[in-house]
């Protein structure tokens, strides 16, 4: 059966809210975290704090990790298109561009995703319903974020275009770990975290000279959070989700991501929003919607259901 194609059932769309919950606290996290931190520096710890977290979680679910050094060079590339580039350039990018401009980059990732996919796969073609969903949560999240957002653009023009590689880099990604479908979930996870790690090190080492730094706790609390919660939880969620769903249906949660982060802060810190943010809400789940397909057939059908059962008018 062709992964992207089939509808995502409830336990799909499950690990799907629960990964947007892990991720929508990461530009948060990316600010608090800046403030003590170079960016070299945030990605590495992030991703060193989150990788024995995982290892741990492989031996405890009694699996171990493949010794096949394809593998793990394709655990290497994975990091590197998922992990060390992207994260890079969001927390760079950060330094001279909104956060909600950032989220509204980072919501176009569902669109690169649908597009490589198409191009490269045979079993994740795009479709009329699945591009409109698109679409329209992407207009939802600029709705969300509010307009005011996309007022930043040109006044960072290359920590803008720089940051367009990240969604690609992101649909790259998920259609390269379609190959880890045969293995349990976490040690993908783990390898690819790993990897990444190991790759930031020595970058954060040579640029950053991080023992010259003196954090205080928020920062760390934050880089502590983003790696727990946004790296090690949020990527076994990924792949769980990757190995059922396919990388264009896995990757919408980018789009769930605003909503989350901005109900997150409603509830937490007291934050109001006003219309537009209901408004971007609205399209949010009417793409949602659109994607997952099944309220449109369930209108469809009942409106065949009164067409067929309505008496023949009279010549």
């Amino acid at each position: 059966m062709a992964t992207a194609q089939r509808r995502m059932g409830g336990a799909e769309w499950g690990y799907l809210l629960a990964l947007g919950l892990a991720w929508g606290g990461i530009f948060l996290f990316n600010r608090l975290a800046l403030r003590d931190f170079p960016p070299f520096t945030l990605v590495f710890l992030r991703l060193a704090i989150a990788a024995p977290l995982l290892l741990a979680l492989v031996h405890a679910q009694g699996d171990r990790m493949p010794r096949s050094p394809r593998l793990w060079a394709a655990f290497f590339l994975m990091g590197l298109l998922n992990n060390a580039l992207p994260f890079t350039l969001f927390v760079w990018a950060q330094q001279s561009i909104s956060s909600g401009l950032a989220s509204i980059i980072n919501a176009l990732t569902p669109v690169a995703t649908a597009l490589v996919c198409h191009v490269m796969t045979t079993d994740e073609t795009l479709t009329r319903a699945k591009t409109t969903g698109v679409l329209l949560g992407v207009a939802g999240v600029i709705a969300l974020i509010g307009p005011e957002a996309l007022a930043g653009l040109g006044h960072a023009v290359f920590a803008e275009l720089v940051l367009l590689l990240a969604p690609i880099t992101y649909a790259f990604a998920g259609l390269w770990g379609r190959r880890f479908r045969a293995l349990p979930v976490a040690v993908p996870a783990a390898g690819m975290v790993t990897c990444s790690a190991l790759t930031m090190l020595p970058v954060a080492l040579v640029h950053d000279q991080p023992w010259r730094l003196e954090p205080g706790i928020v920062a760390w609390c934050a880089v502590i959070a983003s790696a727990v919660i946004a790296t090690a939880l949020a990527y076994w969620l990924y792949f769980r989700i990757l190995k059922t769903a396919g990388a264009t249906n896995l990757l919408l949660v980018t789009i769930l991501m605003p909503p989350i982060a901005l109900l997150l802060g409603a509830i937490v810190l007291g934050e109001r929003f006003g219309w537009s943010a209901f408004l971007g809400l609205g399209l949010i789940f009417l793409g949602l919607a659109a994607i997952d397909g099944r309220a449109l057939g369930w209108i469809t059908r009942q409106a065949g259901r009164r067409r067929a059962a309505a008496p023949a008018s009279s010549p």
